[in-house]
């Protein structure tokens, strides 16, 4: 489990095409410090296991579902990249719970610089739509976000300078593709109002 605050802007080293899957290595000193193998890092918000690590970097296999789920397949040797580690049991929560698995993709459409923030609008599935409400939390690449303005097919947030400088939306543009996790709260209550609305009243008589 993650938090959605971002440790560390890291970077892709390397990508092994291995057909059905690929081999991402990513440099990134604070996370990889202590490492072991088999430990969880969320890159770009989705959750990935440390193969191999050494020298600051870590390796991590990417099967075809997260490639084609996520925005990982159009990354490359280059590309910045949001780290964290899991939230230690005891830990603060800075965020809200982030579990790492991404649940679509949108569009960065339209960036506003104010004076001290930034406004940031992306494109948001017709499948997610009715899990992001305003003031409600999101995560963007990653990023614990809060909603600023959600609408049918967009939702809108406000960076600080932090953010801007610190994590991969201080350099996204219009057209690139993001990552995104809604709220698990949100998914957990739909399916449980959902087999209460399904479920035989008990005091109904044939």
């Amino acid at each position: 489990m993650f938090t959605g605050i971002v440790e560390e802007l890291g970077e892709i080293t390397g990508v092994e095409d291995q057909g059905d899957a690929s081999r991402f290595r990513v440099r990134g000193p604070v996370v990889t410090e202590g490492a072991k193998h088999g430990d969880s890092i969320a890159v770009n918000g989705v959750c990935l296991t440390v193969v191999e690590f050494g020298d600051g970097e870590f390796t991590a296999d990417v099967m075809a579902e997260t490639l084609n789920r996520s925005s990982l397949g159009a990354l490359g040797p280059g590309s910045r990249v949001n780290l964290e580690r899991p939230m230690a049991l005891g830990g603060r929560l800075g965020g809200h719970l982030v579990q790492g698995h991404v649940d679509g993709t949108g569009v960065v459409v339209e960036r506003k610089p104010a004076e001290h923030w930034e406004i940031v609008k992306i494109s948001l599935p017709a499948d997610l739509t009715r899990y992001v409400v305003e003031k409600g939390s999101i995560t963007v690449d990653g990023i614990s976000l809060t909603v600023v303005d959600a609408g049918a097919d967009y939702f809108t947030v406000s960076l600080i300078p932090t953010t801007l400088a610190l994590t991969t939306l201080g350099i996204k543009q219009p057209g690139d593709p993001v990552n995104l996790e809604v709220d698990v709260i949100a998914k957990y209550v739909e399916r449980m109002l959902g087999e209460r609305a399904a479920a035989p009243d008990p005091g109904a008589t044939a």
